[in-house]
C-alpha cells in the first residue's frame, strides 16, 4: 500500500473509531492475511509473527475454521438449551486442570472471566477486598481495571490493595536472593492483607497472572507463588490464577501455575481458547461455581454456545494432536538460550526471561545502571518490523521486547527471527 493510501486509511480509521485507538509501530502496518505463524500486508509482504497469542494454533487454522463454519451452518443458540458439545467441552476443559477444579462458567472475554472470578470469590468469602501486584493488568471493565489503577490511586479503590511484583532484576531489598528475597515480597503481601483487614473490606482473593506477564515476565524468587497462596488462604481469601496469557501450553505446560509452582482455587482463561473466536472461561470447584450461579443467576447470551464449544474442541484437538506442548518447551528453551547468549554481548540488554514461547528481553540505558529504556524497546520493534518480524514492547516500564508467537512456531521461524534480531542489535551498536 502506498504511503498516501495508508495515510487515507488511517484518517478513515480515526473518523470511524475515534482518534486514540491504539496502533502498533511508528508506521502502522496494514495486515490482510495470515497463515500459521506468517502474516501478509496489503502489498503481499510476508512477516514472521512473534507476538500474537490469540491465534495460538496459527492464523487461518483449517481445523478451527472448518469447525466454526460447520457449527454456525448447523446451529448456534444461547446456553438455555441442552447441548452435548458445550457440556463435553466444559468437562474436557476442567479435566486439564488440577484436582478440585470441577466446573466452568463460560464467557467471551478475559475481562468477563476475571470479573466472574472476582465476584465468585467475594460471594464465597463474604468479603470484598482483592489483592494484585502494582504492575498488573487483567481487563477493562470498571471492576477489573481497578486492579491496575489501585497502585497509583489507592484512595479511589479502597477494595483493592497492591504490592510490589516479585522479581530478581530490581529486588525490593538489595543483597537478597532466593528464599530471603521471596520473604521480603511476602512481607509486602502481608502488609496488603493487613490494609484490607484494617479497612473493613477483608480479603476475598488475590489475583495473579501465573507468570507475571504484564509485569514483564520477572524471574520470581524462591517459592513465592506457593507461599503467597498459603498466606492469602490463611487470611480467609481465595487464589485466582489469570491464565489468559500464561495458559494453553504457552509455557510448555498446559497452565502457567504448573511452571511457577502453585494451585489456584479459581483459574481464568481467555484469548487463545478460541483461536480468534471470543471464548473465555472461569473454572473452580463445583461448590464455588454453584455459589456464584445461585447468587447472581449469571447469564451470557454468547457464552457457552455450540459455536464456542465446537471451536474450543478444535483448538484443544490441535494442541494435543500436534504435540504443541512439547514443541513449545523445546523451541522456547533454545530461543531463550540464544537470546541470553546475545545479551551477554550487549550491555543495554539487561535480562532475558520467560517460559516456553513467552520470552521477554529487557532494555536499559548504557552504563549498567538498570535504568529502563522504553525508547530502545520501541526502536527495536520498529526495526524488526522493517526486517519482516513482528514483536512488541511491554512490562512495568514498557521496556521489554515481548515475544509471544503462535504455538505452531517452527525452528525455521525462530532462526529467521534471530537473524533479524542480530542485524538490528548490531546496527544499534554499530
Amino acid at each position: 500500500m502506498s504511503a498516501p493510501a495508508a495515510r487515507k486509511l488511517l484518517e478513515r480509521r480515526e473518523q470511524a473509531l475515534g482518534a486514540g485507538a491504539q496502533l502498533f509501530y511508528t508506521e502502522p502496518l496494514h495486515i490482510v492475511r495470515g497463515d500459521g505463524v506468517e502474516l501478509f500486508d496489503a502489498d503481499g509482504r510476508r512477516y514472521i509473527d512473534m507476538y500474537n497469542n490469540v491465534p495460538c494454533v496459527g492464523h487461518g487454522n483449517t481445523r478451527v475454521a472448518e469447525a466454526m463454519a460447520a457449527q454456525q451452518a448447523t446451529l448456534n443458540v444461547h446456553s438455555r438449551y441442552l447441548h452435548e458439545s458445550i457440556v463435553s467441552f466444559a468437562e474436557r476443559l476442567v479435566a486439564l486442570h488440577h484436582d478440585g477444579i470441577e466446573s466452568a462458567v463460560i464467557s467471551c472475554t478475559g475481562t468477563e472471566a476475571v470479573e466472574v472470578a472476582m465476584n465468585m470469590a467475594r460471594i464465597a468469602t463474604g468479603r470484598r477486598g482483592v489483592i494484585a501486584t502494582d504492575a498488573t493488568y487483567h481487563g477493562n471493565t470498571e471492576t477489573v481495571i481497578a486492579l491496575r489503577l489501585a497502585a497509583s490511586q489507592p484512595e479511589e479503590h479502597p477494595e483493592v490493595a497492591t504490592f510490589p511484583f516479585p522479581q530478581h532484576l530490581r529486588p525490593i531489598r538489595d543483597g537478597l536472593d532466593g528464599p530471603a528475597l521471596a520473604d521480603a515480597y511476602l512481607d509486602e503481601l502481608a502488609a496488603a492483607i493487613g490494609r484490607l483487614k484494617s479497612s473493613g473490606a477483608g480479603v476475598a482473593a488475590v489475583i495473579l497472572c501465573s507468570i507475571q506477564a504484564n509485569e514483564g515476565l520477572p524471574d520470581i524468587p524462591g517459592s513465592f507463588m506457593a507461599q503467597a497462596a498459603q498466606l492469602v488462604r490463611e487470611a480467609g481469601g481465595l487464589v485466582i490464577a489469570d491464565e489468559v496469557q500464561a495458559g494453553y501450553c504457552r509455557t510448555g505446560r498446559w497452565w502457567g501455575y504448573e511452571v511457577t509452582g502453585f494451585e489456584p482455587d479459581i483459574a481464568v482463561m481467555g484469548k487463545p481458547m478460541g483461536n480468534g473466536l471470543p471464548l473465555a472461561a472461569t473454572v473452580a470447584s463445583r461448590q464455588l461455581v454453584e455459589g456464584f450461579r445461585g447468587a447472581t443467576r449469571y447469564f451470557n447470551t454468547y457464552g457457552a454456545s455450540p459455536l464456542q464449544a465446537a471451536v474450543g474442541h478444535a483448538v484443544i484437538d490441535e494442541i494435543e494432536d500436534r504435540g504443541l506442548a512439547a514443541s513449545v518447551a523445546e523451541l522456547g528453551f533454545g530461543l531463550k538460550a540464544a537470546l541470553t547468549e546475545r545479551a551477554e554481548r550487549h550491555e543495554w540488554i539487561a535480562d532475558v526471561r520467560g517460559h516456553g514461547l513467552f520470552i521477554g528481553v529487557e532494555m536499559v540505558e548504557r552504563g549498567g545502571n538498570l535504568v529502563p529504556d522504553r525508547s530502545r524497546a520501541v526502536e527495536i520493534t520498529d526495526r524488526l518490523k522493517e526486517r519482516g518480524v513482528l514483536a512488541s514492547n511491554a512490562g512495568a516500564f514498557a521496556n521489554v521486547l515481548k515475544l509471544r508467537p503462535p504455538l505452531v512456531l517452527q525452528q525455521s521461524h525462530a532462526e529467521e527471527f534471530l537473524s533479524a534480531f542480530d542485524a538490528v542489535i548490531d546496527d544499534i551498536d554499530g
